[in-house]
């Protein structure tokens, strides 16, 4: 079931295991329940050789939120997963952390909480990080950046997703 609700989303698209939102422009976006929860998953890169699977699923953490203090925590679960023909290590990451309200906040770093896993073909890693940010809605997006054992260095990409905390868009 799709509704319209008026607002001022400060994304153009967002989705999260449970709905997508679709900005119309003028002040509304387009809410579109999904049957089934999935995680998202990143783009893989074109080159075969060369080719990084990103999974994340976000969850509101409410024990750890101050909504009257404009504190919203959020955690989120990562599966990286190498569905190429080269080992790669992930060298760095870029996430760009986007509020309600507009304010962006970027971050880089090497690696993910403390290590930079090399994967080979088949292999995966999967980790939980956090943000904070001062509003019910936000979005993430990001990358990681590669580095193959021949040398070439590549991005795997981090699509938008949403945080949210439940029932917030209803």
């Amino acid at each position: 079931m799709a509704q319209v609700f008026p607002g001022n989303p400060f994304f153009g698209l967002a989705s999260d295991d449970s709905f997508k939102v679709i900005f119309l422009g003028a002040g509304s976006f387009l809410r579109l329940q999904l049957a089934r929860p999935a995680p998202l998953r990143s783009n893989r890169a074109m080159n075969s050789d060369y080719a990084i699977e990103v999974q994340v699923t976000p969850c509101y953490l409410p024990e750890q939120s101050l909504p009257a203090q404009n504190r919203y925590v959020f955690s989120y679960a990562v599966r990286i997963a190498n569905v190429g023909k080269k080992t790669a290590q992930l060298r760095t990451r870029h996430w760009v952390i986007t509020d309600a309200n507009g304010k962006v906040e970027e971050v880089r770093g090497p690696g993910v909480v403390g290590e930079q896993p090399t994967l080979a073909p088949g292999d995966s890693f999967e980790y939980t990080s956090g943000a904070m940010i001062a509003t019910s809605v936000g979005a993430m997006r990001g990358s990681y950046q590669m580095q193959s054992v021949d040398g070439t260095e590549f991005d795997a990409e981090i699509k938008t997703f949403s945080l949210s905390i439940p029932r917030v868009l209803h």
